[in-house]
């Protein structure tokens, strides 16, 4: 700061030992040292307020940014599949669940059609030797 060496310092020591005298230098070194320790106080106090100030700030900042690429991912989480490019690993064939529901009641509702698959039709049998549907003069299943 103060490019002041030990000469110059001998010198202002001289010069105050004459101005002052010997009983009052010791007096005015004391008050001295007293405003300038006020002084340096005083500065580094302003000093830690301003970095105080800065770091805050560019905490602001980051917060700031980190907020914004939050806002754009949840923005991009919200948006339902599909609606941003029309490509799907399944093709057309993804149906919502109220959809495959309303399909699903649609088709019980209609008789079954030559394309669609019906369980086959079970046969009575009998089972573990009694008969079933058959009088004693009718035809009897043999196991």
């Amino acid at each position: 700061m103060f490019d002041i060496g030990f000469a110059e310092l001998l010198i202002v020591a001289v010069v105050a030992l004459v101005v002052l005298g010997p009983e009052k230098l010791p007096t005015a070194a004391r008050a001295a040292g007293l405003w300038i320790g006020r002084i340096r106080r005083t500065l580094s106090g302003i000093q830690n307020e301003i970095s105080e100030e800065l770091r805050i700030d560019e905490m602001r900042r980051t917060a700031a940014i980190k907020k914004e690429e939050l806002d754009k991912e949840l923005a991009e989480m919200r948006t339902p599949f599909g609606s941003e490019s029309s490509y799907s690993p399944f093709g057309d064939s993804v149906s919502s669940p109220e959809e495959l529901q309303s399909k699903q009641q649609k088709a019980e509702h209609e008789s079954p059609s030559e394309n669609s698959i019906a369980p086959p039709a079970q046969e009575e049998t009998p089972s573990s030797g009694t008969e079933t549907g058959t009088s004693e003069t009718g035809t009897k299943a043999e196991k």
